[in-house]
């Protein structure tokens, strides 16, 4: 069984309303039912954020300096 759904009150422009409205119409789904689904891509997409940060922590850093001096270098200055 599922868990019920909780209520609460978002307050949106105008104009997001109203196409959120739209698209719920034309898309026979709830108004609801499209947040819900924006808010869940929203925070798998920072979930994925923080999981690319945790694979590249052990690469080395490398100041402003350090990298302006490579590009000189490298001729790309």
């Amino acid at each position: 069984m599922s868990e019920p759904s909780k209520r609460s009150t978002i307050y949106f422009e105008a104009e997001l309303h109203q196409a959120l409205r739209l698209k719920a119409a034309s898309t026979d789904r709830t108004v609801s039912d499209l947040v819900n689904e924006a808010v869940r891509l929203a925070l798998q997409e920072d979930q994925e954020d923080l999981a690319a940060f945790d694979e590249r922590e052990q690469e080395p850093t490398m100041t402003y300096e350090e990298l302006l001096n490579d590009l000189k270098t490298h001729g790309k200055l």
